[in-house]
């Protein structure tokens, strides 16, 4: 049933524009759609469900459309652990750079959920390595901070700057000390 309405919302949403008159009745009806087809998105991608994902992407349905909180489906499939659909994703032309309301990358999502393979994978992209957040973080900052000494080497030979610091004078070395400033 769900996979139905999706393929019916789909092709409605690239179908004819309506006429003026009856677009007052279907706007808000389109709209309703629309939210609904982003929870579907949002949830193939959080769940790993790459059936769903893929009738998304044969549809041509915008990959890096972003949710409330900046996370497009790249970044939902990194954090969950879904490696599967991050491929999926990245090989259909999902946005690997793409950052959060908070500035944060699938790359440092993955890095945080301790989920190395898909991090080692996202390395992989033409990526800015020392992309920071709104913090001032970078990708090598979370590895450091969380304890991934095998991604601190692989941003190491990727030429992420280990000698970067946050606004707050964090860096690499202190963070992997567990010594955190905090204001």
């Amino acid at each position: 049933m769900k996979r139905l309405f999706l393929l019916v919302a789909l092709l409605l949403g690239g179908g004819p524009v309506y006429a003026e008159a009856e677009l007052a009745g279907v706007a808000s009806d389109t709209e309703q759609v629309q939210s609904q087809l982003r929870d579907y998105f949002f949830n193939a991608a959080r769940y790993g469900d790459n059936e769903i994902l893929d009738e998304f992407i044969q549809a041509g349905y915008d990959l890096n459309t972003a949710d409330d909180k900046g996370y497009t489906a790249l970044i939902l499939a990194a954090y969950n652990g879904n490696a599967d659909t991050v491929e999926r994703l990245l090989a259909a032309g999902a946005d690997a750079c793409a950052k959060d309301k908070r500035g944060n990358t699938a790359l440092m999502g993955a890095i945080f959920k301790g989920e190395l393979g898909i991090a080692k994978r996202l390395l992989a992209t033409e990526c800015d390595p020392d992309a920071r957040n709104n913090a001032g973080q970078t990708p090598a900052m979370y590895a450091a901070l969380f304890q991934r000494g095998a991604l601190l080497e692989a941003l190491r030979e990727r030429g992420a700057d280990l000698e970067a610091s946050d606004p707050l004078g964090n860096r690499v070395e202190t963070l992997a000390r567990g010594e955190i400033r905090t204001r």
